[in-house]
């Protein structure tokens, strides 16, 4: 795994300061480890500390406190990167690097641009995320909106790093809950002919299904003579489904996100693949009949119990559908299946790995990410009721009120797996206390210090042509570091499939860039007199100056990236 130029900096060191132990005796594997480096959790203890002697001491039957100091000694009499190598009990190697080595990040990150923390771990493997997949029988509600979230930000993670990755939608659009939205539908129609119908047990009562019905009436009316109550009900569900699947396509694209694939159930069950797969498992054996269904033998792959695929009354059950439809995603070429579910599919997961292995595939080859449910508040208070449906609230409604990207963003920043209080009011703030502007404003703070540089004619300078010897204040070489460790974020959090760990990053990052704006002056006061800083006594050479606005371009460039990975804008002005 790649994690920026001074990491890779450090380990080449380290493996050179290891051969050259090997080469004098002094140590005698033939095979390194792998290295890790961390940073320690006090200033005091280095910049980078790394475990490799403990993980020698095994292999060499030494101590490692021994090790660590035959790497030390090799280091500091081989490489000038480090301003102190320092080994402490039972065997860490804890290192401060020379700030001209931070310095390289900033040359990095100009030098790639938009590609830095990009890497190839995933070597061009093929991987299809499925997400949402709500069914099409009513709007969508703010769970789906975080499972939106969670899945595009999976999606482009992966892409990050390398993989060839394509975002799919399950459409849900066969079985008993499509008849009961036909059914349920019919039935509002009926009473605006003053015609009342029992309404559907487990039917849909939100008032967008009334809604529909009364925007639907004037084609109904045209259908209903001669036409008899199944027909009806059947022409509701295909009219329902279509205005309800274009809404869920609306407000997916209003939320900026948008499906390189829309995969029907339906299609599976006309061509016939369901049957098709029904009949391959019966042919391997994992497929018995009892008690007139017909049942997947699961418990053959560590699942608790065996699973009906097939009712008595010969319907399908949601199994048999999925099999089915992940079996097409294998025969599609892909390497790794990805779904996002909500978390009350949990008891869900063994079935569906124990399918993968029924198909001869290890089951790791299916990735479930689950999400948790949204609580929504306001001021605190919990909301529960919904001007639109009466009851769940609308993503199109959380939308609207506090936009998409800081929707997006509150939806990302707590892992998916734990439940999110949203805040609606927190949302719409303009203050430090909304996560998501903060992030944001730290972005467009710095680019309306080019917008005052220009109308001030201060010329400023890439990386490569400023003098970043002068960036030696510990705040500087601070946020440098920050900005280093951003590629093992972006590839630690894809291949965990965590996005929750870029936005704490950004966090901690436009913490840092505030903190330092209100700190220290970046522009030098204009006509000599007066200052936007808070230490007024600080002199700034105009070499400083061009120094600390390359670091702060490094800054926003990295912030830019960090949220273009989460499908979140990055604005120049706010």
């Amino acid at each position: 795994m790649s994690h920026g130029i001074v990491h890779e900096m450090v380990s080449t060191a380290l493996l050179s300061a290891l051969d050259e132990a090997r080469k004098r005796g002094r140590l005698k594997t033939e095979n390194w480890p792998p290295l890790t480096l961390e940073t320690p959790k006090r200033q005091e203890w280095g910049e980078l500390a790394t475990t490799v002697a403990m993980a020698l001491a095994p292999s060499e039957q030494k101590p490692p406190q021994e090790i660590a100091e035959i790497i030390a000694e090799h280091l500091t009499a081989t490489e000038q990167l480090f301003e102190r190598v320092e080994v402490v009990r039972p065997g860490f190697l804890n290192l401060t690097i020379k700030p001209a080595l931070w310095h390289e990040v900033l040359r990095e990150i100009d030098r790639r641009g938009a590609s830095y923390g990009r890497a190839e771990v995933g070597r061009g493997r093929r991987v299809v995320v499925e997400y949402v997949s709500a069914n099409p029988t009513g709007p969508l509600h703010v769970g789906h909106g975080r499972g939106a979230a969670v899945g595009q930000a999976i999606a482009r993670l992966l892409e990050a790093v390398g993989y060839d990755v394509t975002s799919e939608y399950y459409i849900n659009d066969a079985g008993r809950q499509m008849k009961l939205l036909g059914a349920s539908v019919y039935a509002r129609y009926q009473e605006l002919r003053g015609q009342p119908v029992e309404f559907p047990e487990e039917g849909y009562h939100g008032t967008y299904i009334s809604d529909m019905a009364r925007r639907l009436k004037p084609v109904l009316d045209q259908e209903a003579e001669g036409t008899d109550r199944v027909q009806l009900e059947e022409q509701c569900r295909v009219l329902a489904y279509r205005e309800i699947l274009a809404a869920i396509r609306d407000d997916l694209f209003s939320f900026g996100i948008e499906f390189q694939s829309w995969f029907s159930e339906e299609s599976l069950l006309q061509s016939g693949a369901v049957a098709q797969v029904l009949d391959d498992l019966r042919n391997r054996g994992l497929l018995y009949e009892q008690e007139g269904a017909l049942w997947f033998r699961s418990t053959a792959f560590g699942d608790e119990k065996d699973r009906v695929v097939k009712k008595q009354d010969g319907e399908y059950t949601y199994l048999a559908s999925d099999i089915a439809y992940h079996r097409d995603k294998l025969q599609r070429g892909y390497d790794l299946l990805i779904d996002v579910w909500g978390a009350d599919h949990h008891g869900y997961i063994p079935r569906m790995e124990a399918v993968m292995q029924a198909y001869g595939h290890p089951k790791e080859r299916l990735r479930v990410v689950l999400v948790q449910l949204v609580r929504l508040l306001r001021a605190g208070v919990e909301v529960k009721m919904s001007k639109r449906t009466g009851s769940f609230i609308t993503l199109r409604e959380v939308i609207d009120e506090v936009g998409a990207d800081a929707a997006k963003f509150f939806f990302l920043m707590r892992d998916s797996r734990t439940h999110l209080d949203f805040d609606l009011e927190l949302a719409k703030q303009r203050s430090a206390d909304n996560p998501v502007y903060y992030v944001q404003y730290a972005h467009a703070r710095i680019a309306s210090l080019w917008r005052t540089a220009a109308t001030r004619r201060i010329e400023w300078a890439r990386p490569r042509e400023a003098n970043l010897a002068l960036l030696t204040d510990p705040d500087e070489l601070e946020l440098i570091r920050k900005l280093s460790v951003y590629p093992d974020v972006l590839q630690t959090s894809a291949l965990t499939f965590e996005p929750h760990r870029v936005t704490y990053y950004l966090q901690q990052l436009a913490a840092l860039v505030h903190t330092f704006y209100n700190k220290h002056r970046v522009l030098p006061p204009p006509g000599g007199q007066g200052s936007n800083a808070v230490d007024a006594r600080e002199e700034l050479t105009s070499e400083r100056t061009v120094a600390r606005l390359a670091l702060l371009g490094a800054v926003q460039q990295v912030i830019r990236n960090g949220l273009t990975v989460l499908g979140i804008s990055a604005p120049d002005h706010m």
